[in-house]
């Protein structure tokens, strides 16, 4: 299994909110949102922060998704 942060950018998006101010809001160091660009494993209490900051829920940020092995 691997993470998707795709619904934290789509949410982004739609909320008109840039990467530099989110980083900036949530207080995101650069390596954690290094992390988040590239599909990384971040600690819970990072996804915690950034769902107060959202107001939203975990599910609404990230997922668990499938990795197939051939």
């Amino acid at each position: 299994m691997k993470i998707s942060y795709k619904k934290l950018w789509i949410m982004l998006i739609e909320r008109d909110i840039s990467k530099m101010a989110f980083r900036q809001a949530t207080e995101l160091s650069p390596g954690t949102m290094s992390k988040l660009n590239k599909g990384e494993e971040v600690a819970l209490s990072i996804l915690l922060r950034i769902c107060d900051y959202l107001k939203c829920d975990i599910g609404d940020i990230c997922e668990a998704v499938r990795v197939n092995k051939e």
